[in-house]
């Protein structure tokens, strides 16, 4: 008989692990608090291969990346909305640093098959891909409601386990703060920008270490900032000038600002997620630190509670809470 299972949280998380739920035919609930301060609906969704100023492979990404096209397009059949698309990352080299680096690891064969091109610019970036983490959630919610599955209700953890089977934990930010399980957590806020903007490639991300996110139509996402420590959601002047700065950088094209949001990270020190089981509880468990790439690790850790649930099947340990345990290293 398969277990009855409460997921606490429906930001991205939490979404797609209601998601492959569903899929498994394993019955669930969805207790959610509200948007307020959650990093997916502030989120561009973006997925990218090379990542960061040392242009960086992300481990993992040949494995990650077709079960995150999946399960992605998967959902958005399943609810009549379109989530995922592909587009391509024209990663504009800063300095004479990047450009050797550029050099050196396309030299060793470090960053195929997704290294493409290069150009005068700096180079092309293959495989990238965008999630409407906001129609997600929104599809997800109006699914689930539909079917009595979803509630807006916040529980905690603790509450939680006296009246289900399995307690989930997807809420980011609070349980991090509450020092779950010990773990080094961190967080940061990020401010991101929605601009109207004309004549864009519709399939291609700019980006310099800051990103233009074209949308459909005529708008764009420009992101991200990064405050280290801090955990208030709150748009900020200085936060809008350097995003405005950034795209002013990357477009040399007037825009206008249409939104300006803000929302809080939750990550760990090696940059990795955390999901698996809570030691200290017989049937609970989380799946947090999804950082900036939440949307890449995110169906892959909803599978394997799927899974495990399902089947049985381990968790795969390099996401699991006791890397950081007893002799563990912390970074």
């Amino acid at each position: 008989m398969k277990p009855d299972v409460l997921i606490l949280g429906q930001g991205l998380a939490g979404t797609m692990l209601g998601w492959e739920l569903e899929r498994a035919e394993i019955p669930f609930t969805i207790a959610d608090a509200g948007p307020k301060g959650t990093a997916s609906r502030v989120a561009a969704g973006l997925i990218n291969p090379i990542t960061g100023r040392r242009l960086v492979k992300t481990a993992g990404v040949e494995a990650l990346l077709p079960i995150a096209r999946t399960a992605y397009r998967d959902f958005g059949a399943a609810c009549g909305v379109s989530v995922w698309r592909d587009l391509r990352v024209h990663r504009l080299l800063v300095d004479e640093r990047e450009r050797r680096v550029a050099a050196e690891k396309r030299d060793r064969g470090e960053l195929a098959p997704y290294l493409g091109a290069a150009d005068s610019d700096g180079i092309w970036i293959e495989g990238a891909a965008q999630v409407d983490l906001p129609a997600l959630i929104d599809a997800g919610r109006a699914r689930w409601q539909a079917q009595g599955r979803w509630r807006a209700e916040q529980i905690s953890p603790a509450a939680a386990a006296a009246a289900a089977g399995w307690v989930i934990d997807c809420r980011g930010l609070p349980p991090a703060r509450e020092g779950v399980l010990g773990l080094p957590w961190r967080w940061s806020k990020g401010e991101t920008l929605q601009i109207e903007v004309d004549g864009l490639a519709p399939d291609v991300v700019l980006n310099d270490g800051n990103w233009v996110v074209p949308m459909p139509g005529s708008r764009a996402w420009v992101g991200a900032t990064h405050e280290p420590g801090i955990v208030d959601a709150e748009p900020t002047p200085a936060g809008r000038a350097g995003l405005e700065a950034a795209a002013q950088r990357l477009l040399r094209r007037p825009f206008v600002v249409a939104s300006h949001w803000a929302g809080v990270r939750v990550h760990l020190p090696d940059k990795l997620p955390v999901s698996g089981l809570d030691p200290a509880r017989s049937q609970g468990g989380l799946i947090n630190g999804l950082g900036a790439k939440g949307a890449l690790f995110a169906p892959t850790l909803a599978r394997a509670w799927a899974e495990h649930l399902s089947h049985g099947r381990p968790f795969d340990p390099i996401y699991a809470p006791a890397r950081f345990g007893p002799g563990q290293p912390a970074a």
